[in-house]
């Protein structure tokens, strides 16, 4: 009888850890499963990396530093952003700040909100599992999910903007393109590393945005 208590015990506890072992690994293989898929036509090859603090926004793009002394000049140096769809409401953005833990961070030298350039935005993501909207250590772990003309609304100096999601991709770290400003639009960028709850953080993901126009004519999407 003890005997078989003690394997009825024993397979439990078993199957207990093999469903954890599987709550964390799933997301991160089923993600890759479906990049493959939806983000192909953009997909970055990735060169092998060490392992970096992603808290810290400056080791995302790491070929980019010659850029963060150019960042455009604002009094403000915090902003709201709010992603209805997925929870999020006024998270605070800092301007050329540098720990995800504490903020979203707009990245230096990118335009400001409202702006004819493209606002590029960070936010750190680990396994969708512990998505809470209001720890910014895992804000955007379900950036993924948006679709085309999902809404991003941002509140930069008194003035509320709408944008609509017109294109979802993926990069490497190395692919500076992203934070390019040579647009004749306003556009937001939300970036985050990929896939969600990947400790190596091989990739990005960039969701990007246009603004709408005031007459709320959402037609040019």
């Amino acid at each position: 009888m003890k005997r078989t208590f003690a394997r009825i015990i024993s397979i439990v506890l078993g199957g207990s850890g093999l469903l954890l072992i599987l709550a964390v690994f799933f997301p991160i293989i089923s993600y890759n499963i479906k990049s493959r898929t939806d983000f192909q036509q953009y997909l970055s090859p990735v060169p092998e990396q060490e392992f970096t603090d992603f808290t810290k926004a400056s080791s995302w793009f790491p070929s980019a530093h010659e850029q963060q002394n150019a960042l455009a000049s604002s009094v403000v140096k915090y902003y709201n952003l709010s992603i209805p769809k997925l929870g999020i409401h006024d998270a605070v953005v800092s301007l050329g700040g540098e720990d995800l833990s504490d903020s979203l961070i707009q990245y230096p030298g990118t335009a400001l909100p409202g702006k004819i350039g493209n606002a590029v935005v960070f936010g750190h993501s680990v396994l969708p599992t512990f998505y809470d909207p209001k720890l910014y250590l895992t804000i955007f772990s379900t950036l993924p999910t948006l679709k085309k003309q999902d809404k991003v609304t941002v509140d930069y100096d008194g003035i509320s903007y709408e944008y609509r999601v017109t294109d979802l991709f993926e990069v490497s770290p190395e692919d500076l393109d992203v934070l390019s400003q040579e647009t004749g639009e306003s556009y937001i960028s939300l970036v985050t590393c990929v896939p969600p709850g990947d400790p190596r953080s091989p990739r990005r993901l960039i969701v990007r945005a246009k603004l709408v126009p005031p007459n709320n004519d959402n037609t040019f999407l």
